[in-house]
This record gives structure tokens, sequence and C-alpha cells, in this order.
């Protein structure tokens, strides 16, 4: 049925009224497309139509995905300033950290306006009094990040599979006591000292960049032509393979 024009909108002729119907259709279905569902026996998951696909594709976060094996944690000790340490919370939290900690902090921490995540309902936070307290998870290598003159530089230095960094505090040093719990000492080559939470947030990129599995660099500037596949090898058996796989 038309509606008048002082209704609000109006129709010249029925073969008008058709088309405009059709066209406002078209338009719908385009904007809110259906989602079709397979209800086979075992499925568990929606089956999208391949623009819907696409369209997820695009709008979904980052892979998780490079597969990094391991895990990390990140640290400060005697941190002082509540923006450095949300700047550094959320940086751990989206580089994927499993944990932050800090020891012998110089205060307690609120939920401070950097952490604009909210990291601290995603993340465990761990604060230990001192050195002493410091507990990290079985076969975790603990990794100081200092400028000695026997540190490793960044760039050379391979990431244990399971590690906690730990950085100094803000206009000092780690304490040699902590220095001599660390398993490795790695430093940054800078000029000079960085701010706390910029360079965790370097110790997390070389990281990630090292060992996550990132298509390598090409000779020449600009991205790879083609994208690094992870090829799943065969599995294997200690006491051969099962008759059940046998084919």
């Amino acid at each position: 049925m038309m509606k008048s024009q002082k209704d609000g909108y109006h129709f010249g002729s029925a073969k008008r009224a058709k088309r405009t119907h059709l066209a406002f259709l078209k338009q719908r279905f385009a904007r809110f497309s259906f989602r079709k569902i397979c209800f086979k026996k075992g499925a568990t998951s929606a089956i999208l139509p391949d623009h819907e696909t696409a369209q997820a594709a695009r709008t979904n976060k980052p892979e998780e995905t490079q597969h990094m094996r391991g895990y990390f944690a990140v640290g400060v000790q005697g941190l002082s300033k509540e923006g450095n340490f949300g700047n550094l919370v959320r940086t751990a939290h989206a580089f994927g950290a499993s944990f932050f900690f800090t020891i012998a902090a110089e205060r307690t921490f609120a939920k401070p306006g950097t952490d604009t995540s909210n990291s601290g309902d995603h993340l465990p936070y761990y604060p230990w009094a001192n050195e002493e307290e410091l507990i990290l998870p079985k076969d975790c290598r603990l990794v100081g990040v200092e400028l000695t003159d026997d540190a490793v530089d960044l760039p050379s230095f391979r990431h244990p599979t399971k590690a906690a960094y730990i950085l100094g505090p803000e206009r000092g040093n780690l304490s040699q006591a902590m220095q001599d719990k660390c398993d490795f000492i790695v430093k940054i080559p800078t000029r000079f000292c960085l701010n706390v939470a910029t360079a965790g947030a370097i110790i997390m990129y070389d990281r990630v960049q090292s060992m996550g599995g990132f298509t390598d660099r090409p000779v020449r500037a600009g991205g790879p032509r083609e994208a690094k596949v992870h090829q799943h090898g065969q599995p294997k058996f200690r006491s051969g393979i099962p008759d059940g796989l046998k084919g």
C-alpha cells in the first residue's frame, strides 16, 4: 500500500513503487546478509557465505597466529610511575604475555589511565616484595635487561622458549642481586637509556619478530611476495602405527 505525499513519501506509479521496493530489498539484503547454519550431525559451527568469510577475515583481530611456541612474562624492579606501569602492562597484553610482575615496587598501582585495554581483566599480575619472593614456573629462564659490559646485544640474542624479562626502574639499574638471579642479561643497542615502558616494548617486539614464525624479510625493500605457510608433519608414534590408523 502506497502512502500519500503528506505521510512522508509518494510513489508516482505502481511500477515505480515496485522498482523502488526491489531496490530497497536488495540494499537491505546486502547490508544484513543471512548467515547459514549447518545442522548436519556433528556440526559445531556456523557456515558463512564466501563474502561473509572474506569480510570476517578483514575485521577479525590479528592472527594469534603465528603459533609462537612457549610463553613469556614481563616485569620491572622498583617501578614507581603509574603511567609506566599502565603503558607496559598494556603492551604486554597486546603482545600476548602470560603474566606481568613487579619486584619491590615503590607504590601500589590502581587502574592507570594509560592501560586502555583493561589488562587487569586478562593478564595476571604478581607484585613481589623482593627478589627472594620471586617465583617463576619450572624451566622458565629469567632474562635481565640492563646496560652492562657483558650483556648480549638484543639483535644477537636467542630468546628462550619460556622466559621472564625483568627491567630496571626509572632512573636506576637492576640491583646486583637481581642480576645474579638472571640466566641472561641483554641490552638494547642505544646511545643512552630508554624509558622503561619503551624498553619493554622493544624486548617484546624482538621476541615476537624472531619467534613468531613470520615470513622472512625479502632482500629488496618491500614485503614478501608469498606468505609463509606452516607445513604440518606426519604424526609420530613411539611403538608403531596403531592398528586403527592403518590403511
